[in-house]
């Protein structure tokens, strides 16, 4: 179908995909189409949204923040909310991160990790380059980003540009040992800079889950062998895992982390680098070739910044863990139902996100089945973007059981042949 609009949508096979509706209105966990439709956002607008949309208290900062500042130039300036969103943030993570680096989104703020890392070790006079990352992990779109992640359909057109990384095999259920042991024996082999991760759970990569005694263990063999451990929250914090970050439940502490999507509530781009201080420190120095050439021209926007302070003031003043545990509780519930239908396979929930494999013989990314089960679900009113054969859900925290309950029906509603 060929659009009249002039607009090329990321991650859209315009050939295929079909007509693309106009939302005019967001409200809660509900989307609004020019012709009064209401779609329920069961994926949270790419896992953006945490509180629901146009959440007020923090619609309301934006407001309030348009009428003292716009964007500032961050190089050699800067402005009071950059100043207190980091101070706070500093305050809800670990101690040990000591400094934060804004950026505009995810991928920036991996590219950024990846920048940090390898300045480190050249200021350093090690001078370590080699990256490691877990087989199917996804972390973004830009040239760092793209290289740390998968090879495949992502960025196949893209292979000449990017840089080559050690992989390490997914610590799937029974054979995490394989994982750690590839982990220890790569250190072995060479210098290491760092190794990235996606804490508990692979996003893009299908949804996959991993204990928190893996990625300590990880952590582990990382301090040991002298590599940074990079955790890429973008996806994984602001409690989708059922704590405010990942990296909690393991307990442990990264050299670098990644934090971006729910920063803001969802509301505005904005991401951060965190840090800690032996990797400032190896950049600061009166020789100004060590200076971290990294910039956006919109870095720091203060409006984006006023909304992730009103963000963490939510995560303060309002019941937010209680409501992650509630929506967890529901996908407990809703889940029992499919762990012995034949249809499905590996059932799995982390926090208040929850997956299921769909039984084909086609899966993968661009399994036939991935559009068909989209538009299964839009025309029952509900925003579902599978991964190929995988279906996940991970709405916002403002859902209600009803609202999620309706998802499911829709899920057990499939007719695999059809």
């Amino acid at each position: 179908m060929i659009s009249s609009s002039p607009v090329w949508h990321p991650f859209t096979q315009h050939a295929v995909h079909g007509e693309i509706p106009a939302i005019v209105r967001t409200d809660g966990a509900w989307l609004e189409v020019a012709d009064g439709r209401r779609i329920f956002d069961a994926i949270s607008s790419w896992w953006v949204i945490t509180h629901g949309h146009r959440y007020r208290p923090i619609m309301q900062a934006i407001r309030a923040e348009t009428e003292r500042l716009d964007q500032v130039i961050f190089a050699g300036f800067t402005h009071p909310p950059a100043e207190e969103l980091a101070r706070q943030l500093i305050a809800i993570t670990p101690s040990e991160l000591t400094h934060v680096f804004f950026s505009d989104s995810g991928s920036t703020a991996v590219e950024v990790a990846l920048k940090m890392a390898l300045g480190f070790w050249l200021h350093s006079g090690e001078g370590r380059r080699h990256i490691l990352a877990l087989e199917r992990a996804y972390h973004g779109d830009t040239i760092g980003a793209m290289s740390v992640g998968q090879r495949g359909v992502f960025n196949a057109p893209y292979h000449p540009l990017l840089f080559d990384v050690g992989r390490l095999p997914f610590p799937h259920q029974g054979r995490e040992q394989e994982t750690l042991d590839a982990l220890d024996q790569a250190c072995r082999e060479r210098p290491v800079a760092a190794l990235i991760v996606e804490p508990l759970i692979l996003g893009a990569g299908g949804m996959l889950i991993y204990q928190p005694t893996v990625l300590a263990e990880m952590a582990r063999i990382c301090r040991h062998h002298g590599v940074l451990l990079i955790a890429d929250e973008v996806m994984t914090g602001w409690g989708r895992t059922g704590t405010l970050f990942a990296c909690e439940q393991a307990g442990i502490v990264p050299d670098i982390a990644c934090y971006s999507k729910g920063l803001t509530g969802g509301v505005l781009p904005l991401a951060v680098t965190l840090c800690q201080r032996a990797i400032f420190d190896a950049h600061y120095a009166e020789d100004r070739r060590k200076t971290f050439f990294h910039s956006s021209s919109y870095t720091a926007n203060p409006i984006a910044c006023a909304a992730a302070l009103a963000n963490l003031k939510v995560w303060r003043s309002e019941p937010v863990r209680e409501r992650i545990a509630a929506l967890a509780e529901v996908h407990t519930k809703a889940l029992d139902r499919f762990r012995d239908d034949r249809r499905f396979e590996n059932v799995r929930q982390l926090g208040t996100i929850a997956a299921l494999d769909l039984v084909v013989n086609d899966s993968g990314y661009l399994a036939d089945i991935g559009p068909r089960l989209y538009r299964h679900f839009l025309a029952r009113d509900m925003l579902v973007r599978p991964l190929g054969n995988t279906i996940y859900l991970m709405p916002p925290y403002c859902s209600t059981a009803d609202e999620l309950s309706a998802v499911y029906e829709a899920i057990a509603a499939l007719d695999v042949d059809h």
